[in-house]
């Protein structure tokens, strides 16, 4: 299936990214829209469009990264944890949302800009320099 979504376009590196996590079947990188800073989205390179329709193999592969990543980001950010969305309407390329997190904040606190650039960068080398730690 060709991608032709804004995700498909960050796979080919057609448009940029902060990324945080890439591997030969997937790819983390910050939302430029996050609910709180350090947000990241992690994608399949392959496009599918819903969770039910991702083979077995790379779902489970899919979702140890994403298990990875919460511990780099509890420990880079820091934050206390990390919560697991998966939506999927707003891009059809499934996608799962890590959301980094205070046990006693607001759940449905407005989403959060980063300051610049820079700080958007550097939100993505803490997390990335912590994983597999």
């Amino acid at each position: 299936m060709d991608d032709d979504t804004i995700f498909g376009k960050i796979i080919r590196e057609e448009i940029p990214a902060t990324k945080v996590y890439e591997d030969e079947k997937s790819l983390a990188f910050l939302d430029i829209n996050p609910v709180a800073k350090g947000h990241i989205l992690l994608i399949p390179k392959d496009q599918y469009e819903w969770m039910q329709d991702v083979p077995d193999e790379l779902l489970s592969h899919l979702f140890i990264k994403a298990k990875g990543l919460m511990r780099a980001m509890v420990m880079g950010i820091p934050c206390e944890y990390v919560q697991v969305s998966v939506v999927g309407k707003d891009v059809p390329h499934f996608h799962i949302h890590l959301i980094p997190r205070k046990l006693h904040d607001d759940l449905h606190a407005p989403l959060t800009a980063y300051d610049s650039p820079e700080e958007m960068e550097a939100f993505a080398k803490k997390i990335s320099e912590q994983i597999g730690k």
